[in-house]
């Protein structure tokens, strides 16, 4: 049963580590850490992937940084209250990881694939210059009845497509992991900029229940 759910989220990323080890939590005596890995586009932009990672799979008192790490895992959120909000944190909670030679080049350098349910109506938009989004929130769950709440942006057909779905709805897709910089208002004076993470879809598949 339990590999069954693991199924339904599943990600592979390579890239360039970019930070050294941060603590994050423990459970039950065991440390988790976060890590920032760069992974190339096709474009000659990047993303900048956050992974959480077990002191138990990888020496985390060493610094990484410049080397060429692969990992696999699932796409996972969690909810930290913050200045009486609840602020939605995504990460890559690693299951698998190696250090690569240096030139290696992974097969799957960011890949995604969610099998999910809709629970917020989608939006549909377009951009100034004209290029259709729609912006959808996939609930995938994992065991123990939890659930992780996945931001996905689908584009042109698909976006239009992705419009008609209902909450509710069964839905698989597949697609990368990108970060995208936005700026939040702190104050009348205060600017801050910060990270968010969601899944660009490149293919996606509607399940008539």
């Amino acid at each position: 049963m339990t590999d069954k759910v693991f199924d339904n989220n599943q990600v592979n990323i390579s890239g360039k580590v970019v930070s050294e080890f941060r603590y994050s939590h423990d459970v039950f005596g065991e440390g988790f850490y976060l890590l920032d890995v760069e992974v190339n586009r096709l474009s000659d932009s990047y993303d900048i992937i956050p992974l959480m990672i077990s002191e138990r799979l990888i020496d985390v008192s060493k610094d990484y940084r410049g080397e060429i790490i692969e990992a696999s895992g699932q796409f996972r959120s969690y909810n930290r209250h913050e200045e009486s909000k609840n602020k939605l944190v995504l990460s890559v909670f690693v299951r698998e990881i190696r250090v690569c030679e240096e030139g290696y080049e992974s097969s799957k350098p960011n890949f995604i694939y969610l099998d999910g349910y809709i629970c917020k109506t989608p939006v549909y938009r377009k951009t100034p210059l004209g290029r259709e989004i729609a912006d959808l929130l996939l609930a995938v769950n994992r065991p123990y009845g939890k659930s992780d709440y996945i931001p996905c942006i689908s584009w042109g057909r698909n976006a239009r497509y992705a419009e008609k779905f209902e909450v509710g709805g069964h839905l698989r897709i597949w697609g990368r992991i990108q970060s995208r910089e936005y700026q939040k208002k702190i104050s009348e004076t205060e600017v801050e900029k910060r990270v968010a993470y969601e899944v660009s879809v490149s293919k996606l598949e509607y399940l008539e229940e």
